[in-house]
């Protein structure tokens, strides 16, 4: 129970810290969605009723949608597009632009992720599937992809498969990167292993796969916060508080609070504005289809990679 109630800091401190996002952060995918509409609304037009908002969105959506039709691969056009239609809270409408996006942008996974994730939320958890194997078919280390599958899966009820999944590319990781240097992040695929093995209450796995991550991690504070959860959540909290103690001393700051409030039990918050650590900047709209019902997937990725 306590490694599933505090599934989102889990997941935000033992897997984000390590990544170079865009953006990606963990929020459910229908709060993020009406919070970008009524934040977005309220700011261009704070005094407008809500049929007003609409249709100004409706209006902006119909002008780029006659751009698009004389120039179908306008990327502008097909970012404002897809603003429009996530400050709407249409995830079905932010599709279409996001496929064309991602076929514009093979390189820019960031379009392929939230691509998955629309298609997750609005049940097409095939499609979602596939965009994900496709990513990690041109690049098995990518996070993003490899936490959305995972998390897809689980929800799913299909841990095997993630752990498959993650078995797979741990084997594959040295012959990797001796091809290209840093192209599978080994110790963020063990914790994501952990923490699925930990979900499923298979501690003595979890363990193990942490400690095979401190022996190579160095100074990474994760592994060791890892394993310390994992004895917590398995009754052995003598053995769990040096391991806290010593996580909390090597993370970064933004993080300690959250690493005092895993260490202390407590339930991850239920307000909107979460704990998880802030995402870097990017000067471009936000966007956050995700389909995890009571999975670790991520995510929020917020961000539209430039031209």
């Amino acid at each position: 129970m306590f490694i599933k109630r505090n599934r989102v800091i889990l997941s935000s401190v033992l897997i984000a810290a390590s990544l170079v996002f865009v953006a990606l952060m963990l929020l459910p995918v229908v709060g993020a969605f009406q919070q970008g509409n009524r934040t977005a609304n309220n700011a261009a037009n704070p005094a407008a009723s809500p049929a007003d908002q609409q249709k100004a969105l409706e209006d902006q959506a119909r002008g780029y949608e006659l751009v698009l039709q004389r120039e179908p691969d306008n990327q502008t056009a097909l970012r404002g597009l897809l603003e429009v239609r996530i400050q709407q809270g249409n995830v079905q409408g932010a599709i279409a632009p996001l496929e064309r996006l991602a076929k514009l942008n093979p390189d820019q996974t960031e379009y392929h992720v939230l691509l998955a994730q629309a298609k997750q939320q609005v049940g097409d958890t095939e499609g979602a599937a596939g965009v994900y194997r496709d990513i990690l078919s041109r690049q098995p280390g990518d996070m993003n992809a490899l936490q959305g599958l995972v998390g897809l899966m689980i929800s799913q009820k299909r841990p095997e498969a993630a752990v498959a999944l993650l078995q797979d590319t741990l084997k594959i990781a040295d012959e990797q990167n001796k091809a290209k240097p840093g192209s599978i992040n080994l110790t963020s695929v063990q914790l994501l292993l952990g923490q699925v093995y930990a979900e499923e209450e298979r501690f003595n796995e979890a363990i193990a796969i942490y400690d095979e991550a401190i022996k190579t991690a160095g100074e990474d504070f994760r592994p060791l916060l890892g394993k310390a959860i994992v004895l917590r959540a398995a009754g052995r909290q003598d053995e769990a508080k040096p391991l806290f103690e010593q996580a909390a001393s090597l993370a970064p700051a933004q993080y300690r609070d959250q690493i005092s409030q895993l260490a202390s039990g407590a339930q991850s918050p239920s307000d909107p504005a979460n704990p998880v650590p802030e995402e870097p900047k990017t000067d471009a709209p936000s966007a956050s289809p995700s389909g995890s019902q009571e999975s670790s997937s991520p995510s929020r990725v917020t961000g539209t990679p430039s031209n």
